[in-house]
């Protein structure tokens, strides 16, 4: 009969335990679920500038094909893709020896015009009066012997001491003499007019020898050769490419809803595919028109280049700097957690984490701007993981 009531009591107390009704076995099973240790970082209040963000590409402020202006066999090119190159640096020249033939041919034109009009063969100055070139002062003395004999003429025939027929003779000689003098000082001028003439031819010669070395207009570099040592060109063929490397011109199209805040002088930050690097520029030019197919501002900035880092052609992303002291409000970018659309950040009350849902805006390095949700000083969980709202935190900053 006693070992029957052992075995009911012990068949209860197992019952007990299967029904929970032990207060002692779950106190165990909670402590031990520690709680989650986190770090928290503040919302911080930040002053940036407010920005119109565009896409474009850099272009050269200039580019020059560079042709010939004289026809010739390309002797020497001292330039390739690449080079840079000063103003006024020689590129290519052209065989010049047919050119030197030319100014030769030219100063001995010149040199036999001078000596037609009585002047030194060499010498600069063209100037010259007429009235002391031989032809001229041969042309004056037979004018003068025919008046002279015109007058004594006239003086006889009024004393009947001569025949008509002689003073029409001195008449007659008068008026040739006169036009031989005419004829003398057109002489002259033409022949200054000649003398003008081969100096202008010249000149010409010696420019055409002087284009038969083609220099470069401006700063820049080679983005293209054209042409190789022994070819044969025509007058205006084109040699090299130049383009200015330095500043460059950024075209940018900017929204139409953003177009009204930009303006000229503003700031532009820039960067580019495959460059850590920040360049900075300034707005220079604005289309006086928006582009009707997408809605857009064409807009260039300027963006000085004296390293020659950046390349006409690259792609860019640019920031319009349109206002400078915007203040907002910034978390780590890693506080952020995102789930179907929506973001959130975790915070910690009563040593449990909580959801607060946000709207963020611009990312600023390693922080992001939070336009709506929490306010500065409010402290967030940073890389909260698979953390979700109620569990038990500690915060171990």
């Amino acid at each position: 009969m006693a070992s029957g009531s052992v075995l009911v009591a012990a068949l209860f107390s197992v019952v007990l335990a299967a029904c929970g009704g032990d207060p002692s076995a779950t106190a165990v099973t909670e402590s031990d679920t520690p709680p989650r240790q986190v770090r928290v970082a503040k919302a911080v209040e930040a002053r940036v500038a407010r920005t119109v963000s565009a896409t474009g590409t850099l272009a050269a402020e200039d580019q020059v094909v560079l042709g010939t202006k004289v026809i010739g066999r390309i002797s020497e090119i001292a330039v390739d893709l690449g080079s840079r190159v000063r103003k006024g640096q020689g590129i290519a020249r052209i065989d010049p020896s047919d050119y030197r033939l030319r100014v030769n041919q030219a100063e001995a034109g010149l040199q036999q015009a001078r000596v037609r009009l009585g002047l030194p063969a060499e010498g600069t100055s063209d100037k010259i009066d007429p009235e002391q070139t031989a032809l001229v002062r041969q042309a004056a003395a037979m004018l003068r012997e025919a008046r002279l004999t015109h007058n004594r003429m006239v003086e006889l025939w009024d004393g009947n001491f001569i025949a008509r027929a002689e003073l029409d003779a001195a008449v007659a000689q008068l008026a040739v003499a006169e036009g031989q003098y005419q004829a003398a000082i057109e002489e002259v001028r033409n022949r200054q007019g000649l003398l003008f003439q081969r100096r202008s031819e010249l000149e010409i010669a010696r420019q055409q020898l002087a284009d038969t070395i083609i220099v470069s207009p401006m700063e820049g570099a080679v983005s293209e050769r054209q042409v190789s040592v022994g070819q044969y060109l025509v007058a205006g063929a084109p040699v090299v490419t130049l383009v200015r490397m330095d500043p460059l011109r950024l075209r940018l199209a900017v929204p139409e809803r953003q177009a009204g805040s930009v303006r000229v002088n503003q700031a532009v930050e820039l960067t580019v595919e495959g460059d850590t690097r920040k360049y900075s520029g300034r707005v220079a030019r604005l289309s006086p028109a928006i582009t009707e197919n997408n809605r857009t501002l064409l807009i260039e900035a300027e963006v000085p280049n004296t390293q020659g880092t950046l390349r006409p052609g690259s792609f860019a992303k640019a920031d319009i700097i349109i206002e400078a002291g915007e203040e907002i409000v910034t978390v780590p970018r890693d506080s952020i957690v995102t789930f179907a659309g929506i973001e959130k950040v975790l915070m910690v009350a009563e040593d449990k984490a909580i959801e607060k849902h946000v709207r963020t805006g611009r990312r600023i390095g390693e922080q992001i701007e939070i336009i709506e949700g929490i306010a500065a000083g409010n402290q967030v969980i940073v890389q909260p993981g698979n953390l979700v709202a109620g569990e038990p935190v500690k915060v171990v900053n």
